[in-house]
């Protein structure tokens, strides 16, 4: 199988009222990694003040360098990652009172050898564009999600409920964090493209709308139109967006997972 070439683009803006960016995001690729492949993460940080962006910042210089030194299988790698950048924020927290009770989202995904790895918590997002159409590929870990599940909120409902950003789980909240993976790894495809993207950004833009945007434009123009649209529609946070396309032969892709399966805290 012939290794996959992948063209990036990142665009993370402060939005219309914040007055600091509490995102992070990062793309290392192939060339710049001694695993090779190539690695996104998206933080979207939490905590007032400063201690946002401590987190983000950590959790995403913490899974750079993790899996970087992790010479294991790819996906465990990846959720180790995340859970040693887990531990570094709590522990910062712990040692600074200033920096108490930060945390943050942080959704990251691996590409080697035409196979995607996830390792996800909190409500930013991972959605896959293929063939003309765009498929969420993670589980927002928040209350209306959960509500969603068991049946008392539509989706519909959930995307306007006055708890919409209120999530159940972040890094660096608590000594110990349940990480979402993938129970296979996801082929990836000559022509797909991957999106990470913090809530700023799909709490204000459809999912049919983004697909438009990404399916319509390069890779760069597409980052901007979709963070000029959040901002449009107010942009009241933090709003963040990595693409990664996808232009070699690749094995055959099977169709998209549809949930991510829970790897226990180590």
């Amino acid at each position: 199988m012939s290794e996959l070439q992948v063209t990036a683009a990142v665009l993370s803006d402060v939005g219309c009222h914040r007055e600091s960016n509490e995102d992070r995001a990062e793309v290392v690729q192939p060339s710049e990694s001694r695993r090779g492949g190539v690695l996104a993460v998206v933080a979207d940080g939490m905590g007032g003040h400063a201690a946002g962006e401590v987190a983000s910042g950590l959790a995403v210089d913490v899974i750079r360098g993790a899996y970087q030194e992790c010479t294991g299988d790819p996906a465990n790698c990846l959720s180790e990652a995340l859970q040693q950048a887990n531990r570094a924020i709590y522990d910062t927290a712990r040692r600074d009172e200033r920096l108490g009770g930060m945390g943050t989202t942080c959704t990251a995904v691996v590409v080697e050898k035409g196979q995607a790895h996830l390792a996800h918590v909190g409500d930013s997002r991972l959605y896959l564009v293929r063939g003309g159409g765009i498929y969420r590929m993670t589980e927002d870990h928040s209350a209306v999600m959960d509500l969603v599940r068991r049946g008392l909120l539509t989706a519909a409902e959930a995307r306007h409920h006055a708890d919409k950003n209120v999530i159940l789980r972040a890094l660096g909240t608590h000594p110990s964090v349940r990480v979402a993976t993938w129970d296979q790894p996801m082929p990836v495809r000559a022509g797909d493209t991957l999106l990470l993207s913090s809530d700023g950004l799909h709490d204000l833009v459809e999912d049919e709308e983004i697909g438009e945007v990404v399916l319509s434009q390069p890779l760069e123009q597409a980052c901007r139109r979709l963070v000029d649209l959040a901002r449009e529609r107010g942009g009241p946070d933090n709003i963040t967006v990595v693409l990664l396309h996808f232009e070699t032969e690749s094995s055959e892709s099977s169709a998209p997972p549809t949930r991510a399966a829970e790897v226990p805290s180590s």
